[in-house]
């Protein structure tokens, strides 16, 4: 093992809280507060983003400030969420860690914290960095509309929570997504037939009532929202019936766009209407035999539902009020109380409503399949959007899932961390962790885990909630993580590593039964309504997923062990997908977003302490925190680590050995690493510091790169100079040589003026036709131009020449036959000797010399 002396950063990139000298609650709370007055909503505390909820709209999510994140280096820009999506998408494709690598992204917070718009953005980003526009990725984005309809509600801390949690996995083949996935964790149902006060139902009731038309209103038998049972609360003001109106629009356009055929769409709406309807029917006793029946008043209810449910009227009231059971080939009817009845009837909606939404969302991940071969290994990046621990004034069933949920994943974080030390053979002891695996030993350990026993309880129909109370206190006495009950409140407590939580044990064993009345199923399958058979007909999985595809009755329980057709309770559900959950969390590289909400008023620029300190406790920040100051947070392994960073030694074929990785390190100045037997162990500024050793060298390569390519541009420049001049050159040399001959031709014209003109013959004086004082005088020579200058017809041009005297005809002839003999001749003298020289480049003559010989001639 090789350690190097440790030496803490100076107060580090801003927004990065972990930076501080010292980090406690109060100066984490200091720093939240100050950051999000300024409307700095995120905040870094290591390598973990923390997302103040503004409950306003910011400038923050547009196209520039996404393209700004798509490839950053870690500190060179301030904190974001799209940064932890850029962060995810790089080390999926292995361009930080050397190879690729499936990674997932942790969003946990509690109701109104901001964790379902947290998801949509990371979604909307990571579409953004794939630099695709294709339809996979646009219906990736455009499922949410009906996720958020049928999924979530308006609660006392939040108009749109979630009230399931999901896991979104994104598929990529290099850098494209080519698929994906969604599961769905612990739908709350029970908010189906119950809302507390300040409540509403599911968003998908509300926006029905308000985009429906009146027609198809009457069609599907709905009437006034005031008058079901199942819909709390005032309807609202038209305002807000405006914008259901706008939002049941949005559902059919993604209705339609996933797939959903039309006579599905209208089955389920009619499905949705028998649910309403059903919750307004009521029971009274028998007077005769102590059973009981349907109250006068809702006998139209039920009539209601049963054509919405496409089933005959009395089969659904039998399934209401008694159960049919065979004994030794004997039919046994069993009549039910009244509060067995409302329990019967208040199951069907419930588990109705539930199958509605697996269906959706198996019909979700029919659309976004992945289309590639299954023999090409992919990898993904996951998405968990999930509760975060909660602890109100009366805490349920749910709560108790939801904190169960929440002690995995803080167990989860603290056994990556132990784990890496333990294998890698370093004093992980010197770090404190918060060890909670005693708490979930109470609640998941097999037989006598908290779950357990309560399966065990809902198996005894005779059982009831203070049974199962009882069973808990005698099993968990002097466990330091239980407490029973005080006052006369029915209920325990559990010591979470966040806190202590009260639960209240009413209603544990029916919501965890999960189950429905006898022969419901059987009536289901033979209903007129296509798309209620499919959903009973249907198998549900080990983990609570409906397979519409796959029929019960055809899969044994032997066969696959996650899709076993024997009843599973709630509680088993939730423990077999919370195992599935961990297992694929664990084979990836996690990052962590944890959602605050400022206060509880929603109001925008106030910052409530000590609910922003409670949610830092909650959600296990202060110790995680802790945990990653202390401890080494970015453990690559030495092949991972050179290949990423050989290129600091700048030599070529670095070897991806522990050897090469100390040679690296060594060149730096980096200090407070350790080396392990497989792999070396940073602080979380450590990399932030090794890119910036890269960046220099890329900077340095930039600059080799520009003196290389200014010296090569350089060299052909100089290069076209030259020949370009060498052109010049030529083409001065062939003007000098013509010019050359020119001055040859006129100075060989000049000789020719120059040699003495041959004397006439000596003739006879003529008697003058004139007296001597008449006699015509010689004609004035004009002055000549430098064109004809040393012509060859100067001869013929001469003054002082002996002219002709034309007197007779004899004469004139003769004259003329002389000078068509000299023409001649000094036409064959032209082109033998001269015609070459003055000619031009198209074969003519010049002008000049046109005028020249005719008027020489």
């Amino acid at each position: 093992m090789v350690s190097v002396g440790e030496r803490r950063p100076l107060c580090g990139a801003a927004g990065d809280l972990a930076a501080l000298a010292e980090l406690d609650e109060a100066a984490l709370l200091g720093g939240l507060r100050e950051r999000f007055l300024r409307q700095q909503v995120y905040t870094d505390v290591g390598d973990i983003l923390i997302a103040m909820n503004p409950f306003q709209p910011l400038p923050l999510y547009g196209r520039e400030v996404s393209e700004r994140y798509r490839c950053h280096e870690t500190g060179t820009l301030p904190p974001h969420i799209f940064a932890v999506a850029s962060r995810a998408y790089h080390a999926m494709l292995g361009h930080r860690s050397g190879r690729p690598q499936s990674q997932c992204i942790v969003i946990s917070g509690e109701s109104g914290a901001g964790k379902t718009e947290s998801t949509k953005l990371l979604l909307q980003h990571i579409m953004n960095l794939c630099k695709s526009n294709s339809q996979l990725e646009q219906q990736i984005l455009q499922v949410n509309p009906l996720l958020e309809a049928f999924g979530n509600a308006q609660t006392v801390m939040n108009d749109n929570s979630s009230r399931f949690g999901k896991y979104i996995q994104l598929r990529f083949q290099k850098n494209t997504v080519q698929g994906a996935k969604l599961s769905e964790y612990l739908l709350e149902k029970s908010r189906v037939v119950q809302q507390d006060t300040g409540e509403r139902n599911f968003h998908i009731f509300y926006y029905m009532f308000a985009g429906l038309s009146s027609e198809e209103k009457e069609m599907y038998g709905l009437l006034d929202p005031s008058l079901y049972r199942y819909i709390s609360g005032r309807f609202g003001t038209q305002d807000v019936a405006q914008h259901w109106k706008h939002k049941y629009q949005e559902v059919c356009n993604a209705l339609d766009m996933v797939g959903f055929q039309e006579q599905e769409q209208v089955d389920m709406r009619a499905i949705l209407a028998g649910v309403l309807s059903l919750g307004n029917v009521t029971f009274e006793p028998e007077e005769s035999n102590g059973s009981v029946k349907v109250s006068e008043a809702s006998q139209g209810w039920l009539k209601a539902a049963a054509g919405q449910f496409g089933v005959q009227e009395d089969e659904l009231l039998k399934c209401l009020i008694c159960t049919m059971s065979v004994t030794r080939g004997e039919q046994i009817k069993r009549f039910h109380t009244q509060q067995q009845a409302e329990d019967a009837r208040d199951s069907i909606a419930k588990v109705a409503y539930g199958r509605v939404f697996g269906w959706i969302v198996c019909k979700i991940n029919e659309l976004l399949a992945e289309n590639v071969d299954p023999e090409v290994e992919l990898t993904e990046i996951g998405i968990l959007d999930i509760f975060g621990f909660e602890n109100f004034a009366v805490n349920r069933f749910e709560q108790l899932c939801i904190n169960l949920a929440n002690e995995q994943l803080q167990h989860f974080f603290n056994h990556l961390e132990q784990a890496a030390y333990k294998e890698e053979e370093l004093p992980w002891e010197t770090i404190t962790f918060n060890n909670n695996e005693p708490i979930l030993n109470l609640l998941l350990a097999k037989p006598l885990g908290l779950l357990s026993l309560l399966d065990e309880q809902s198996a005894f129909p005779q059982a009831t909630d203070k049974t199962f109370v009882d069973k808990l206190i005698s099993s968990f006495k002097g466990n330091l993580h239980f407490q029973p009950g005080r006052g006369h409140v029915l209920g325990f407590s559990i010591i979470h590593y966040a806190g202590k939580v009260q639960y209240t044990a009413g209603g544990f064993l029916e919501k965890n039964r999960d189950t429905l009345p006898a022969n419901i199923r059987g009536l289901f399958i033979n209903s007129i309504t296509p798309l209620l058979s499919v959903l009973f007909t249907a198998t549900v999985s080990r983990t609570g997923t409906l397979m519409p595809h796959v029929k019960a009755k055809v899969i044994p329980a032997a066969d696959d062990k996650f899709n076993s057709t024997r009843k599973q309770s709630a509680g088993a559900q939730f423990r077999h997908s919370l195992m599935v959950l961990m297992e694929r969390m664990y084979s990836a590289n996690p990052h962590f977003v944890r959602c605050i909400k400022p206060n509880s008023q929603k109001q925008p620029g106030v910052v409530d302490s000590q609910v922003v300190l409670q949610q830092l406790r909650y959600n296990g920040l202060l110790e995680t925190i802790r945990i990653r100051r202390d401890g080494f947070s970015w453990r690559p392994s030495f092949e991972e680590f050179a290949e990423r960073y050989g290129i600091l030694l700048i030599k070529p074929d670095v070897s991806l050995t522990k050897e090469s990785c100390l040679e690296i390190l060594q060149s730096t100045e980096l200090t407070g690493w350790i080396c392990g037997k497989s792999r070396l162990f940073f602080k979380y500024w450590h990399q932030e510091q090794l890119a910036k050793y890269v960046e220099r060298l890329e900077r340095a390569a930039v600059v080799i790169q520009k003196v290389f390519r200014g010296f090569r541009y350089r060299k052909r420049y100089l290069k076209l100079v030259a020949e370009l001049r060498a052109q010049a050159q030529r083409l001065q040399e062939e003007a000098e040589r013509e010019r050359s001959q020119q001055l040859a031709v006129e100075a060989e014209a000049q000789k020719r003026i120059s040699l003495p003109v041959p004397m006439p013959r000596k003739r006879h004086p003529q008697p003058c036709p004139h007296p001597p004082d008449k006699r015509p005088q010689p004609p004035v020579p004009r002055p000549r131009s430098k064109l004809t200058e040393s012509t060859p017809f100067d001869n013929f041009l001469d003054p002082s020449a002996p002219r002709p005297v034309l007197g007779t005809e004899e004469q004139t002839g003769e004259e003329a036959k002389r000078r068509k003999v000299k023409r001649g001749a000094t036409l064959r003298w032209f082109k033998e000797t001269q015609a070459q020289k003055v000619m031009q480049d198209d074969g003519a003559f010049p002008s000049w010399l046109h005028g020249m010989i005719s008027r020489r001639l």
